[in-house]
């Protein structure tokens, strides 16, 4: 299984990936003028507090001892202490109910997005790597607004009034402090190159392994019955150790990083000791001012450090975003006209005139075809495998677009009916029901609330589907699980054909709908087709035969061009690919 990136998410530098991401911000500005507002004020009290701490010193070096100095500049330590927590609580929850809010907004257009992509598009993408992005990825979005913008600008801001109070309270101490800090910015810069790089990978391994968990947990009775086991497992290891490896680099990169701060955070507090030592022995610095001046370096370090951890966090959201904008730019949706219209209603009528239409350049699966189906007549498509019956269904949804010719409904070509309004009036009936976990009910209405429970039981009982539903102990409360495997492959379908009604469509589809039925469900279900075909238009593919035998035309085709139009009857009479199709069928096999 390989997961290529695309130029789109490689291409993208971190001032374009930002520039998006404050896109997503600027709807709570507000929010985060508040919180800058409240973390510029904690800035401010805790520069405070080494000063006053060092003050607390300073009351045992003065001639005359004052308790009540001491108390004094405690308790403004305390409270200033007390202060900048009860701020810092208000910033968080600001902060993290902003943050929520934001990647709430960038899960619904990745959604959004996701549900208007074409069925190319979505074949083409693992649905684990999707996943991925749309939980995974966001997550570490979020990170970066609640934790890193806020934070690393109070980090920025602290370190910068740490250095300007110490240039204040002692030039040339403060000075060698200060010689270290072109050291960090390096090592700072080497760690950001790195670690970026590094973070790419863990994100696109993750996603692998998601897409491979996705796909291998839903194929795992496939997995059993040809006893796959060992071979998936291997499989497995293969994608887990490449995870494992990402991960490990980008422990070993902060294991290099983050032990030459503290080196340096030692080095900087041996300068302070030594050198402020030396001068308060020659009577030229207090001690007082040296305590304080070890406090403001183990405050300078402090966020020095968690700088280090902000650029982790940072990688890893500039890494996900990047992977989150690949995916919204990667824009393969069927397009609409400026002037498409909204139809009312439509009757059904479907045209192909000289359609040729191919999945792949130089492979044709049809061949200028043409046909004509009046408003409530039954067509059904033979042929071969691969002749083109499914892609001619295809077509007339907008699953795929034509290369040339024309598909009209109602005499309007399908490109100038926007695809809500054309979807609205076509009803899909395929060979592999999907069903969604919930109820009978919510999968046969998709939740929708204004349906009654009178239409819902009317629907189900025109196609049959109540006479196992009324049986059921909860009945249209009945649980389906996943991919509704708690229902036969047969109950699966008639719920479908009660899904399709009840939403009244004047274009029915049928894609090998009646295919792997056993006997019983099969004649309920002819009898609900039956009784469909009067309600609007009919398509169908079948391979049996007998399930098409009633249908006013039948179409043959044969390597994507059509050989032959007509009635059962008619095409038999005819002798040609029909009649051997039917002939094969159903002619008595020797004892």
């Amino acid at each position: 299984m390989e997961y290529k990136d695309s130029k789109v998410e490689r291409s993208m530098s971190d001032i374009t990936i930002i520039k998006r991401l404050v896109k997503y911000a600027k709807p709570y500005k507000v929010s985060f003028i508040i919180t800058f507002a409240l973390m510029i004020f904690a800035v401010g009290i805790q520069l405070l507090q080494p000063y006053i701490f060092g003050e607390v010193f300073g009351v045992f070096e003065k001639p005359t001892f004052e308790m009540k100095t001491l108390f004094m500049y405690l308790g403004l330590y305390f409270s200033i202490t007390a202060v900048a927590s009860i701020t810092s609580y208000f910033q968080q929850i600001i902060l993290q109910k902003t943050g929520q809010n934001i990647v709430y907004d960038i899960r619904k257009e990745i959604f959004t997005h996701m549900e208007y992509q074409s069925i190319k598009y979505l074949n083409n993408q693992p649905t684990g790597v999707l996943v991925s992005r749309i939980t995974n990825d966001t997550n570490t979005v979020s990170e970066m607004y609640t934790s890193v913008l806020v934070n690393m600008s109070r980090d920025l801001l602290t370190v910068i009034g740490i250095i300007a109070a110490m240039l204040y309270l002692n030039l040339k101490l403060a000075s060698l402090v200060i010689i270290v800090i072109p050291i960090l910015l390096v090592s700072s810069y080497l760690f950001r190159r790195v670690s970026r790089s590094i973070y790419r990978k863990v994100r696109k391994n993750v996603a692998i392994v998601n897409a491979f968990l996705s796909e291998h947990l839903s194929g795992m009775k496939i997995v059993q019955i040809f006893n796959q086991e060992a071979e998936k497992f291997d499989e497995f290891l293969k994608v887990n150790k490449k995870l494992r490896r990402s991960h490990l680099q980008q422990i070993l990169a902060f294991a290099f990083y983050r032990p030459t701060i503290y080196l340096l955070h030692i080095t900087s507090i041996s300068i302070v000791i030594l050198f402020g030592g030396y001068q308060v022995i020659d009577g030229l610095m207090t001690i007082a001012l040296v305590i304080t001046f070890k406090t403001y370096v183990d405050n300078l370090f402090q966020p020095i450090q968690m700088l280090a951890e902000q650029f982790n966090i940072l990688q890893s959201a500039l890494a996900s975003s990047e992977r989150i904008f690949g995916i919204l730019d990667d824009n393969q949706s069927i397009s609409e006209e400026p002037d498409a219209l909204d139809l009312d209603s439509i009757k059904g009528e479907i045209e192909f005139k000289n359609v040729w239409f191919k999945y792949i350049e130089d492979e044709w699966i049809l061949k200028d075809v043409s046909f004509k189906i009046n408003p409530k007549e039954s067509f059904a498509f033979v042929g071969a495998t691969g002749a083109g019956k499914t892609t001619i269904l295809k077509l007339i949804t907008r699953d795929w677009d034509i290369q040339r010719g024309q598909i009209l409904i109602d005499g309007i070509d399908i490109k100038k009916i926007r695809l809500h309004s054309l979807r609205k009036y076509i009803g899909v009936m395929l060979q592999d029901v999907f069903m969604f976990s919930g109820t009978i009910k919510s999968n046969i209405t998709l939740k929708d609330d204004t349906i009654s429970n009178e239409e819902l039981v009317e629907a189900a009982t025109y196609v049959n589907a109540n006479q196992f539903i009324e049986k059921l102990p909860m009945k249209y409360n009945e649980e389906v699980t996943e991919r509704g495997l708690n229902f036969s492959q047969g109950q699966r379908q008639l719920l479908s054909f009660a899904r399709t009604l009840l939403h009244k469509p004047s274009v029915m589809i049928l894609d090998e709908a009646t295919a792997n039925i056993d006997t019983e469900t099969e004649q309920l279900i002819q009898d609900s087709l039956s009784k469909m075909m009067s309600i609007g238009t009919m398509l169908i593919v079948a391979h049996r035969l007998s399930t098409i035998q009633y249908v006013d035309k039948i179409v043959v085709l044969h390597k994507g061009e059509i050989v032959e139009i007509g009635s059962h009857q008619e095409l038999l009479k005819n002798k040609g690919m029909y009649y051997s199709l039917y002939q094969i069928q159903y002619k008595e096999r020797p004892v």
